[in-house]
């Protein structure tokens, strides 16, 4: 689903099955932005955004976390290890965009 949103808004958008994967990917594509789930087989997305944020070829890449863990300790913690905004599933095509796009922006 939101492949199709983020299609459907202009974008181009490279998958990953497992938080090693997505980093690989980061690194080598670098893309402008992420948007990742936290719950995933192998590093989870906390994880992952915490090397994506700490390592030098991926530290200015914005992370947006999508998920449905929706406590507000998940969300602190999530935005503590890099992530630059935190969305809770299910959610909608126009919030998810219009994130993006701010993020885009800066």
């Amino acid at each position: 689903m939101l492949s199709e949103y983020l299609t459907q808004g202009g974008h181009v958008v490279f998958h990953s099955s497992s938080g090693e994967d997505g980093i690989a990917q980061a690194k080598k594509v670098k893309p402008d932005l992420v948007v990742m789930d936290v719950v995933m087989p192998g590093l989870n997305g906390f994880q992952a955004t915490r090397i994506l944020h700490q390592s030098p070829e991926t530290k200015d890449i914005p992370v947006v976390l999508c998920t449905t863990k929706d406590k507000e300790t998940d969300r602190i913690w999530g935005l503590r290890q890099g992530a630059c905004e935190y969305l809770t599933k299910p959610v909608k095509k126009d919030e998810l965009l219009a994130k993006i796009s701010e993020r885009l922006k800066q």
